[in-house]
């Protein structure tokens, strides 16, 4: 347990909504027609669930929208998870640095990424940033010039594909009617500036968005710094009256972005602030750049069919300079601040001196591309209204991915007479820099998948949607660099996911749902990079999960103004994929068996008249190990898991990386003759376990955020100011986790009390 970060009890307003939402009472007959009327405003149309557009409020799925106002107004505009948190069932976790991306799971989904996203797809306007293989990034997300967040959990997002524990969308806006161009500054603590220019409006047939942010920060830790561009771009031609193109281009370019690494539980307590020695002796960082266009062409060939076509391309680089480094023969580091490398066999390889590191410093040079192709049609059967989509879908990517030594030593020292030496980094050393190379080689996922969606309403209480998609994904890695072992090999799976929903009309306010699918989810090619013991070669024995999914729930409108949710859910997964090993810089997986996930997710959100809103969530999450297992090894008794790094872990162990509880409150005022808006947030969470083979953990903690500001019109104009108090209280907690981590420095610190200024002025030729 980490001293200090004590748990902090949610408070009783948020308890008290959740439970709001478990009591749905019989509805007075006036009071349904007004919350009729405030149907489309309280449950907004959503496009992932059924990529037809729907009224969420009909839906048998559990999916949340974030609007443009939420994301954009009293917020830094750089990270999801800072949209993300009242959303139930999902934690995104800001890592308090821009070196990983951020840190999202659902439902348990996800949690035991070290970088990247897994578990979760993740779309811009229709076109994945998840890869083939599973690996998304979140980083190219532009909220700035966002129109909404789409949210989905549960069965459903199976129909997505390969690792689809839930759908995370983002909706580029349309440009205004009247052209207009605004810009916008917002400073804060630690250095933070972000400054953007934005430019959008109508001309005819053609309409465009057009957005370019600036982020410059130094962090709240030590050696955090960040510098990031972004450019965003929606261009939308009507051809015709039944033809529209929409084009897409994103352009991300981060030339610095320092890793402080996470800590250990002592370090913690030291100084939450802190970065580890070896961060400034190899200058941990990333630079990274990713740039992608697409485009989507829709022809309507009647109001009941449609067509849709859509292209993407992208490439993406990533420089990453890593604290590993290769030194067969060192113990570890020393008390001091020197770090210690030593000789020959760091240079040369031979029968005798083979090296199984992989490197300090990784370059990945990837390019990607897709297209997917569907066809929907509308009509009547039995009297009832149907759609039926169909489609298919073709990813690709290929990584150039090289390694090297993160130090270089003068040539006179790799002698064979020096094997036994030690240099230190900063002398004979230069550490912090490309060295030699330790790995070459080109990873190549693509897929080839299949779907079919349907939704109908024999009656008008019932509503039955049900969906199967065939997935085939496949992996392949050459090694040009056999001297750690050949990693060439490939993969291929192949699976069915069937999935069936159904939605009762109890009243005109109360609506009663359940849903069950398959899930599917193959390892990534950095998990299949090596075996299970660290050594080099192709993990080509490593499964895909798969799962199980059974959802119920219910959506209410409570009197005139107020709607409520509640989800109940089940996950049994076979073969979860878990970290076997780190070591020298190489993680290794596994499957574990059989896992757990049971919760419930609430929300409540009310219109109190007068200008007061209201809105609170709740979630809560059993994710636990079924089947007991041998981390680090496929030993298949506790006797014989035995070695470094090895570990029994018990059926019933709680799954590392996930919440138990989380929640989520704001209250908010606008006073609209004066344009003045504030709002305080609440966020807590539970404790979280940080490694399958300890026992240490995180405790939970609960936040407390204030925002308020300033709108004006003046003629053609429109002002906004606002400022934004985050973490109140100046409480010490834990943001984030690095699951598994070999090095205990499992814990990322969360911000103390930090402070947002910002201002935006909008020009319209009207």
């Amino acid at each position: 347990m980490v001293k200090n970060f004590k748990l902090k009890k949610l408070t009783n307003q948020l308890v008290l909504a959740g439970v709001m939402s478990v009591a749905l009472p019989v509805m007075a007959e006036e009071a349904a027609s007004t919350a009729q009327e405030n149907l489309m405003m309280l449950s907004p149309v959503v496009v992932t669930a059924t990529r037809v557009e729907q009224n969420s409020f009909d839906l048998p799925v559990s999916i949340d929208v974030v609007d443009a106002e939420k994301i954009q107004e009293g917020q830094l505009q750089v990270n999801i998870s800072e949209s993300l948190a009242r959303v139930p069932g999902i934690v995104a976790e800001a890592r308090g640095h821009y070196a990983q991306d951020i840190q999202i799971s659902t439902r348990g989904f996800g949690a035991r990424s070290a970088f990247g996203v897994r578990g979760i797809r993740l779309y811009a306007d229709g076109i994945p940033l998840t890869m083939p293989d599973g690996q998304g990034q979140a980083g190219t997300f532009d909220l700035g010039s966002a129109k909404s967040i789409e949210v989905m959990r549960g069965p459903f997002s199976a129909l997505y594909g390969n690792s689809s524990g839930g759908v995370v969308q983002i909706f580029t806006a349309d440009g205004p009617k009247d052209p207009t161009v605004s810009g916008s500054f917002t400073t804060g603590s630690y250095g933070t500036n972000r400054e953007s220019v934005k430019v959008g409006g109508t001309n005819g047939s053609f309409n465009y968005n057009v957005d370019y942010s600036h982020l410059e920060s130094d962090g709240y830790r030590d050696h955090s710094a960040v510098r990031k561009d972004l450019f965003n771009a929606k261009l939308g031609f009507q051809l015709n009256e039944d033809t529209r193109l929409t084009v897409l281009a994103t352009y991300m370019d981060q030339p610095l972005a320092q890793d402080p690494q996470g800590l250990t539980v002592d370090q913690l307590r030291l100084n939450p602030k802190m970065a580890d020695i070896k961060t400034s002796t190899f200058d941990t960082r990333v630079s990274r750049s990713q740039s992608q266009i697409g485009a989507k062409l829709e022809h309507d060939f009647n109001v009941d069919n449609t067509i849709s076509l859509m292209g993407y391309g992208g490439l993406r680089d990533n420089l990453q300079f890593q604290s590993t480094y290769a030194n067969s023969k060192a113990t570890g580091f020393p008390a001091g601040t020197a770090i210690n490398i030593k000789g020959w066999d760091n240079y040369y390889y031979d029968a005798g001196h083979p090296n199984g590191s992989a490197g300090g410093v990784v370059q990945i040079k990837r390019d990607f591309g897709g297209a997917d192709l569907r066809f929907t049609h509308k009509g009547a059967l039995a009297d009832g209204p149907y759609s039926v989509t169909v489609g298919a879908n073709f990813d690709t990517m290929t990584d150039g991915r090289t390694s090297y030594d993160n130090f270089i030593a003068n040539p006179s020292l790799i002698a064979h007479s020096n094997i036994a030496k030690n240099y230190t980094c900063g002398t004979t050393v230069t550490c912090g820099v490309i060295g030699i190379l330790r790995r070459d080689e080109d990873n190549t996922a693509w897929n080839f998948d299949q779907y079919v969606q349907a939704e109908w309403s024999p009656v008008s209480r019932l509503n039955l949607v049900a969906g199967i998609r065939h997935n085939d994904v496949h992996l392949k890695s050459e090694d040009h660099f056999i001297k750690n072992g050949d990693g060439s090999g490939g993969a291929s799976f192949s699976k069915t996911t069937p999935v069936v929903g159904a939605l009762f009309k109890l009243n005109d306010m109360v609506n009663l749902y359940a849903n069950v699918g398959k899930g599917f989810e193959t390892p990534s090619l950095v998990e299949v990079a090596y075996l299970p013991d660290g050594t080099g070669g192709f993990n080509s024995n490593l499964q895909p999960a798969t799962s199980n999914n059974y959802e119920v729930g219910t959506k209410a409108f409570i009197g005139a103004n107020t709607r409520a949710t509640l989800a109940v859910f089940k996950t049994d997964t076979q073969h979860e994929i878990v970290v076997a090993q780190n070591l020298n810089g190489r993680s290794s997986y596994q499957n574990a068996g059989g896992t757990k996930r049971n919760g419930v997710e609430l929300t409540v959100d009310s219109d109190f008249g007068k200008g007061f809103a209201g809105y609170a969530s709740y979630a809560y999450l059993d994710a636990k190990y079924s089947d007991s297992f041998c981390s680090g090894t496929t030993a298949a008794t506790s006797a014989s898991c035995t070695g470094t790094g090895v570990a029994w872990v018990n059926g019933g162990k709680i799954i590392p990386g996930t919440y138990r509880q989380t929640a989520y409150a704001e209250l908010s005022w606008k006073h609209t003759p004066t344009g003045f808006s504030t709002a305080v947030e609440a966020r807590g969470v539970g404790k979280i376990y940080v490694s399958d083979k300890v026992n240490d953990n995180a405790s939970g903690y609960a936040l407390l955020n204030w925002r308020g500001g300033f709108a004006q019109n003046l003629n053609k104009w429109r002002i906004a100011e606002f400022l934004r108090i985050e973490n109140i209280f100046d409480r010490n907690y834990v943001g984030s986790v690095k699951v598994n981590d070999s090095s205990s420095q499992f814990y990322e610190p969360g911000a103390n009390r930090n402070w947002l200024l910002g201002v935006n002025a909008a020009y319209s030729f009207r």
